[in-house]
């Protein structure tokens, strides 16, 4: 006899892999174009340099945009990992896109790859990528947790008797 607490008759879940990584690259499409767009505020509309500058240059443009990308293709990979694998997988995912975009944030006040490692750099610029990176981590967050919500269906499990 078992006192095991887990029921059988619980449905399995079963994740459309197709439409969580379609709403994935839709997703790291919306994240590029956070950073496109915040960069523009910034640089056009404020005249705040953005991402901060370095002593030798810092992180390009481009290199910023497509590490927004990546971060949203980074998180759709976690999130397809945890709702296979996982017990209650949106909770450990929301927790993971929380953490990580508080690092987001704050890493333009440290000597990171974000931040300001030759000079010290403009406390505007520093606030202004802070801000464009949280846009982008909840962007990321609330997207994929509403795509994970879509592709994950309950089927009855085939039980034996």
């Amino acid at each position: 006899m078992t006192t095991s607490t887990y029921r059988r008759d619980r449905p399995a879940p079963r994740v459309a892999a197709g439409r969580l990584w379609a709403g994935g690259a839709a997703t790291a499409v919306i994240a590029a174009l956070i950073a496109v767009v915040g960069i523009l505020l910034c640089r056009g509309v404020f005249g705040v340099p953005v991402p901060v500058p370095t002593y030798s240059g810092g992180i390009s443009e481009v290199a910023y945009v497509l590490l927004a990308a990546g971060a949203a293709v980074l998180a759709t990979a976690l999130l397809h990992l945890l709702l296979v694998t996982a017990p209650r997988p949106l909770a450990f995912f929301g927790w993971i896109v929380f953490l990580a975009t508080v690092v987001a944030v704050l890493a333009p006040f440290t000597n990171s790859i974000l931040g300001s490692a030759g000079h010290v750099a403009l406390l505007t610029s520093k606030i202004a990528t802070a801000a464009i990176n949280l846009a982008a981590g909840i962007a990321i967050g609330t997207l994929l947790t509403g795509v994970a919500r879509s592709a994950v269906t309950r089927s009855r499990p085939f039980l034996a008797d």
